[in-house]
Order: structure tokens, then sequence, then C-alpha cells
């Protein structure tokens, strides 16, 4: 194919991005709507930025060293990124690419006015917009300052925050490449930003343009403030005049100055209403021809508005899809199951296909749509009331969206609002027995499924997941079970509500629950205690480990060794009971510790060095004593009040049963995860299956296909190998993203507020969901395998679901991002006796790993000492 070094934007559209870069793709496509106007101009493409750095013989060795340089050294990126720009700034532009930029500039006019701007293949994309990552250059005149500056161009490929930026997005700096955008200047009375969604708070029926006189640059660089107009529904609602005393302008013979603004117009608005208002219907234009909110840059000179660029608004939360043009109240699930993290499509639709209520996908998460149930009086009180004991985050979040009139439509307590809130409790009798039989229940389904599933492949294991599916709910929705739960968490609720009124005591139930029998995630903890003694024992177990184990089959080799064979037998046992389990665990994607048990080894050897021997017997005895001695204690001050003996007699009934019943309340979510391990270990064998056939490159690319999707291939024996490639493209890009607590369907992300005025200045706010205070050395752990911890530390991290319990033996408290009072994290922290505080927003960015802090679990805050 010819080589061309030159595009006319009106030849280029969004299909073109790998010749013209981001920018030039996405001018290209503005060129082309109706009403738009656009300076002209033409692309330097990608081809002559390749034909100019094969006349760079070093720079094949560069990028080597740059792609080995340590992300986190900024020195080596700085020093090494400098070296690359000026040699591609010091070598000539090829003749024939000369040539041709020269001949386009002189159809535009030579002695006109050029912006020069970076148009890299990297940017503007829907999921990463590098905006700000290169160079842009205003009122370039003449041939050859044009040739300098596109050589800048290039070179700006090769800054020290876009080299970082492209190392934190996870591209190879080898496969982006630079083409250079050349527009008539515009010398405009106004310029700006329109965003086509709020960007703050995601609303995408709200727009919001900044406005500053002269040309944009002013605005871009922070010189001045702009002025601020939102508009909704086709007319402005807010906005804030700023007084600008600076502008940018063009100088005649080239480059920019500062001047300040006539005394007589700097109050004044730079647009008017009514110009707003018509800008914000281009943008709508644009919002619709790329199919994302956007970015836009504008200018306003005599001929009314001309657009420079668009590209997405990348940091914008996806809003999910609904079958109505209704309003729709979304609560994230992860927040609820405490996995924030995205999931990849095999993960997702699996967990809707397993669970009970339906759920909406959006930016790699899940929500279920609440909007009914706020709608009806009855419902929605109900549905407050649970959301505020798990997280008044998301209580508050609801609350401030019920609060704006007309969004959540008003129905009769008649209407669909839900199920009705579960008071069938009262009704189970205080008896371990039944625990028990709700046990055998649970291990009866997951033995029949592994067993019946041993003989199906292809599609018959498909249709016979979907019965497992139907199983697997029934289990879930056992009235019984749901009984259960739900007395040992109102028997929590009684005790602390009125042993508060009572005896002035705060979470009570925290320490009357410590040591409860039968809680299958604080037992995985206090296992892994056990495992650590028959490894301590062992010197060269213990030299084989400490050594360093990357190889997942290590459990072989450790036979191998003096006193392996023991070492081995219990690390296998514990895999057994426990092997199902992984951080994320929801996701059935991600890997168990059953594939990766080299996960285990950093926690094992903290128990060895933490621990001596016996802890975990030694450890629950002491919680059960605990407890025992808190009823003593609270019983014998409620005899002593009027009418104490009633109370006593009620409050004995209440800890008989939190202690029957708490431990329990874990159960289900082993029984989910059991199964899920089940479900993954057959689709694997059929994925491997299809390997084998030559239909997939990897068993793990039907990670990125749905349930249904994984079905059709083992069908047709076909599959989209693009549609994989853009499914992992995408997941890649959730990760950046924050997952609001509360979403509307106008996109607006809700995070919900404490609003207490009891915290000391300073103190980083949460929720209190296990008593006691504690201070001590903040570890900052965003991976257990890296997990690194000594006696008395304190865990601050994102979310803990199950699979963090191992950790939490060997801690003194915990602090988490995510939480309420009966998630997971919660439950083990109590069941520990950790004072711990959950719901911190920002608590991993807020508190440096290795500071000292005080965690106060019995008032829900966090002080950082130093």
């Amino acid at each position: 194919m010819t080589e061309r070094y030159v595009l006319d934007l009106q030849e280029t559209d969004e299909d073109q991005a790998a010749v013209v870069g981001g920018k030039g793709a996405h001018l290209g496509g503005l060129s082309r709507i109706e009403g738009v106007r656009v300076p002209g101009g033409f692309c330097v493409t990608t081809d002559a930025f390749r034909r100019t750095l094969a006349h760079v013989p070093s720079i094949d060795g560069l990028l080597d060293q740059l792609s080995r340089v340590d992300p986190d050294d900024r020195e080596a990126i700085r020093t090494l990124s400098a070296r690359i720009r000026r040699t591609i700034e010091e070598t000539a532009v090829p003749g024939d690419v000369a040539a041709a930029i020269t001949r386009a500039h002189a159809r535009l006019g030579e002695r006109g006015a050029y912006a020069v701007r970076s148009s890299a293949t990297a940017e503007d994309l829907p999921t990463a917009s590098f905006a700000g990552q290169q160079d842009t250059y205003l009122n370039v005149v003449g041939p050859a300052a044009l040739l300098e500056h596109v050589s800048r161009c290039w070179a700006s490929l090769f800054t020290e925050r876009a080299v970082t930026y492209r190392r934190r997005q996870g591209i190879d700096h080898r496969t982006v490449h630079m083409a250079v955008v050349v527009q008539r200047m515009v010398l405009p009375r106004a310029a700006g930003v329109l965003f086509t969604a709020d960007p703050v708070t995601g609303d995408r029926k709200a727009a919001t343009v900044d406005a500053g006189f002269g040309l944009g640059e002013a605005l871009v660089s922070g010189l001045v403030n702009p002025d601020v107009f939102t508009v909704r529904d086709g007319e402005v609602v807010s906005r804030a005049i700023a007084v600008k005393e600076r502008a940018v302008q063009a100088l005649p013979g080239g480059g920019t100055r500062q001047v300040a603004v006539d005394p007589r117009l700097r109050e004044q608005p730079a647009l008017t209403d009514a110009q707003v208002v018509r800008l914000v219907r281009l943008g709508r234009r644009i919002e619709a021809r790329f199919g994302h909110p956007q970015d836009i840059e504008w200018c306003l000179d005599d001929d009314g508005f001309q657009i420079v660029q668009s590209r997405p608004i990348t940091t914008l939360f996806p809003v999910p899809e609904s079958d109505d043009e209704d309003n729709h109240v979304y609560v994230s699930v992860g927040h609820q199951q405490m996995m924030t993290d995205p999931m990849k499509p095999l993960g997702l639709s699996l967990w809707r296909l397993t669970a009970i209520a339906p759920m909406r996908e959006a930016g790699g998460r899940l929500f279920v749509d609440v909007t009914r149930r706020l709608a009806s009086p009855a419902s929605r009180a109900g549905l407050l009331d649970l959301m505020g004991r798990g997280d008044p985050l998301v209580r508050d979040a609801l609350e401030t969206v019920l609060d704006r009139d007309g969004f959540v439509p008003s129905l009769p307590d008649a209407g669909p609002g839900g199920p009705p809130a579960r008071g069938a409790s009262a009704t189970v009798e205080t008896d371990p027995a039944i625990v028990t039989e709700l046990i055998e229940r649970s291990e009866a389904s997951v033995a029949a499924l592994e067993r019946d599933i041993r003989t199906k492949t292809g599609t018959a294991l498909f249709d016979f997941l979907l019965d497992a599916f139907a199983e697997h709910k029934r289990v879930l929705c056992d009235p019984l079970s749901m009984q259960v739960i739900m007395a040992g968490m109102e028997a929590t609720w009684w005790l602390n509500d009125n042993l508060r009124e009572w005896l002035g005591e705060k979470n009570a139930a925290d320490t009357l629950t410590l040591s409860a029998p039968g809680n299958i995630t604080s037992e995985m903890g206090l296992a892994l205690l056990d495992v650590a003694d028959v490894i301590r024992t062992r010197p060269e177990v213990m030299a084989f480990l400490e050594g360093g184990v990357e190889d997942e089959g290590f459990l072989d080799a450790l036979g191998k060794l003096p006193g392996g064979v023991e070492a081995r037998d219990a690390v296998e046992a514990y895999l057994d009971r426990y092997g199902m389990r992984c951080v994320g665990e929801i996701d059935i994607t991600r890997p168990r510790w059953h594939e990766r048990p080299t996960t285990l080894v950093p926690v094992i050897l903290d128990n060895v060095r933490n621990f001596e021997p016996g802890a975990a017997g030694r450890r629950f005895e002491q919680g059960r004593q605990k407890a025992r001695k808190k009823e003593e204690e609270v019983l014998s001050r409620l005899r002593a009040l009027p009418d104490g003996d009633r109370k006593a007699d009620e409050t004995k009934r209440m800890i008989d049963r939190v202690r029957t019943f708490i431990g329990y309340r874990e159960y289900p979510k082993y029984g989910i995860i059991s199964r899920y391990l089940v479900y993954k270990q057959a689709l694997l064998e059929e994925a491997g299956r299809l390997v084998r056939a030559g239909v997939l490159a990897d068993r793990e690319d039907v990670f990125h296909l749905t349930f249904q999707e994984f079905h059709d291939v083992v069908r047709t024996r076909q599959v989209d190998d693009r549609l994989i490639r853009r499914r992992e493209e995408a997941f890649r890009s959730y990760h950046a993203l924050t997952p609001p607590r509360v979403l509307t369907s106008d996109g607006e992300a809700l995070t919900g507020a404490y609003r207490r005025d009891d915290v000391p200045a300073g103190a980083l706010t949460g929720v209190p969901v296990s008593a006691g205070t504690v201070e001590g050395r903040a570890r900052v752990i965003l991976d257990m395998a890296e997990a690194d911890l000594e006696a008395g530390d304190i865990l601050v991290t994102t979310f803990t679901d199950p699979s963090w319990s191992p950790l939490f033996v060997a801690v003194a408290g915990l602090v988490t991002e995510v939480g309420g009072l009966m998630t997971h994290g919660a439950v083990i922290a109590r069941e520990y006796g950790l004072p711990a505080v959950v719901g911190v927003d920002r608590a991993t960015r807020l508190i440096r790993d290795g500071q000292r802090i005080r965690v106060h679990g019995s008032d829900g805050y966090v002080e950082i000492l130093s």
C-alpha cells in the first residue's frame, strides 16, 4: 500500500485513528456533522512519523531501555524520555515527508497562522482520553516553523507525563504512533470548553460550559478562572461569572502573548445565555455522532462557533441500559458484596444467572434497580432502613435522590413496591439443630452437583448448568435459611438498641458474639494458624517457603522435603475445605486458592512469625470467655434496674439467640462459592476442549464471553476473536472507574455523606462495626498476596470479602473504604474482637502505609497520628 504522508481533514473520519491519530479522526468526524464548523486543515499521518523514526537508528535501543524502566522510577523516566525527545527533534524531516507537508501548507496559504497539534493513535479513545499528554502549538507562521513544530509534536509522544500515563494504562510505547493535526488558527472573541455531561456528578442531562475571552489557552493553562454555565433541558439553570483580568491573544508574526482585559469587560460574561444554549445544542449533535458524552473545545468568532477538538469524557461511570425512558435509581451490588473491582463478562453473567434479584451491568459492575421500591411509601421505609443499617452512605444517597421533586414517581402503598420486609424470623426457635440441618442440606446439594456434573460435556453441560442455577437459587431462597439469617441480625440489633438504652452500652453485641459457634469464615482464618503450626516445626519446609514460591505446583516439591509430606497434607486439607475462596470470589473468573495456592504462603509465614503454637485454640477460647464474662456483667447490671428481671430475661434469650444463629450468617456465601468452584472447573474443562479443537487460542478467552455466548461457541464451534479483544480492552479500562454506591439513569453518581458533627477535626469518618479503640501502624494493602504484617498492625484496604479473613488473625484493627454493619469484614472483625471502622471514603489514599493511626471502632472514626 502506498504511504500517504498528508491527508486533508475532510478525507478522515473515526475509522482512521491508526492513520491520523485520535484527535485527527475525531476532527474528521466532526467536520461531517451538519451545522458543526471545524477550522480547515490537514493531518500529517503516522506514515510520516514512522518514516522519520526510521532515520533514527538509536530509537529501538532507547525504547527497549524505556520498556525496562521501573514505572515508579520517575527520575529514570524523566531522563530517558528527554533523551528520546531530543533525538527526534534533532532528526531532519525526510525530504519526501517535508515536501508533502509544505505542499499541503501552501494549498491552505503559507502566510496564514496555524495551530499544530499532536494526535496520537492511543489518544481520545472512549476508554482513555490522554488529554494534555502531548503538545499543542498555536499561531505557527511560515513553512520552516511548521516543520519545526511538527517535529516537536512527534517528540511529545515521549514527554514524561505521556510515558507515565501509557504505563499506567498498560499501553506499549511501540504500539503508539503520532500523527499531527495542522489547522487554520481561529482568532476568537471567546473560547472555552463544553462538557456535554457534568464532569463532576456524571449527570448526562446537565451540560457545563467554561468560557473566557481570547484564546482558550488562558483557561487550559489555568491563567484565568472561567465563567461557568450549567444548562439543563435547553435553558441556563446556573451561572458563575468570573473576574477575567488576563487573556491570551495571537501575535501577528507568530506565537501568543498575555494581555490585560479591558476593565469594562472584566466582569462581563464571555457568552450570552442564548449563545450558551446554542453551543450546548451543537454539543448534543456531536455527542450523538460519537455515542459518548464529549469534552469539546470551542471558539467564537464573528461568524459563530467553531469546534477545534472533541474527545470522550472517560472519567464518567457508564449508565446501565434500560428498557424504557423512565427515571431509574440503581444501588451497587459490589458495595453489598464487598467487591467493587470490575468483573469479567462470564463472571457478570454467572452472578446474574444465580442471584435472586434482577441486576443491570455497567462499567464491569452490577447494580439493582430500586426505583419501584422507593416509589411506594411502605416499601421505601423498609428499603431505607435496611440500607441504612448496612451502609449509611447508601441510605443518604437514596434520600438525596428522593429529595428531588419528581425524579422518583410516587406509587400508592398497594403498588408493586417489591417484596415485603421479612418478619418471620421470630417464629424460628432458638435451636442449634436448625443450623445443623441447613448446613447438611447445603452440603448435600453441593455433593449432588459434583456427582451429576462429571458426565456432562458440550451443549449438555450448559443445559445441565441452567438447571443447576435453578437449584442454586432454590437453596439460596430457602425460607428457613432466610429466617435464621434475619433472626441473628435482628437479635444483634435488639441487643445493641436495648442495651444502649438501658445501660448506655455502645455496640454491646460486638463482645457478646465473640467466638460464636459455626462461623465458617472465622474458622477459615483460625484454621490457617493450625497449618502454620505444622510448618513451623519443619526447618527445611520453612526455608523452602521463605526462599520465595512462585510455581503453583510447589506442593509436589514440598512433599519431597524432610517433613514436607505432613506440611503438604496440612495445606491440601485446608484447600479441600477452603480452596474455593479467593479475593473477589463473586467473579467466577478470579483464580481460586485451589488454582493459586501460592497466595496463602505469605499469610502462613506471617502466622509462623507472629504467633506461638496453639494460637488458634487459645484465641477462640479467649473470645468465648470474654463473651461469657460480658454476658454475666450485662445481666447483673440489668437485674439492678427497675423491672430488671424482665429485662435480664429478655436479654438472656436474645444473647442465646444471637450466639445460636449469627455464625450461620456467613454460611450461605460459603455454599455459593463452593458451587462456583464446581461450575468453574466444568466450564474450564469445556474451554480446554475448544482450545484443543483449535476454536480458542486460550481457554481463559471464555472469561470475556457471557454464559450464553460461551454456549453459542460450543454449539457453533466459532468464536469472534475481535469481540474478545474488545472485551479485554474494556475490562482494563474499567479499573480506572470508581463505582458509585448509588447511580441514577441520568448518570449522576452519588456517594452519600455521614452528616455527623461528633467527629474530631481532621479525623476520617466511617461506620462503627466492631467496638474498641486501637492504635498502631497502618498497613495499606491492596493485594492480599503482598501482605507483610506484624503483630499490632492495622489493616487498611479497599474492601474485605471472606477471603481476607486469614489476615484478620494477625492484625489489631481494620479500616476499609467499603462496608457496613453486617458485611463480611464487619462480622469477622467482631468475631475476632478487632476494633473496626468501615465505609471510610478514600481511606487507602488518605492514610499512608506506615503511618500511626488510631481506630475508634465504637464511635466510627480514624485519627491519623503521624
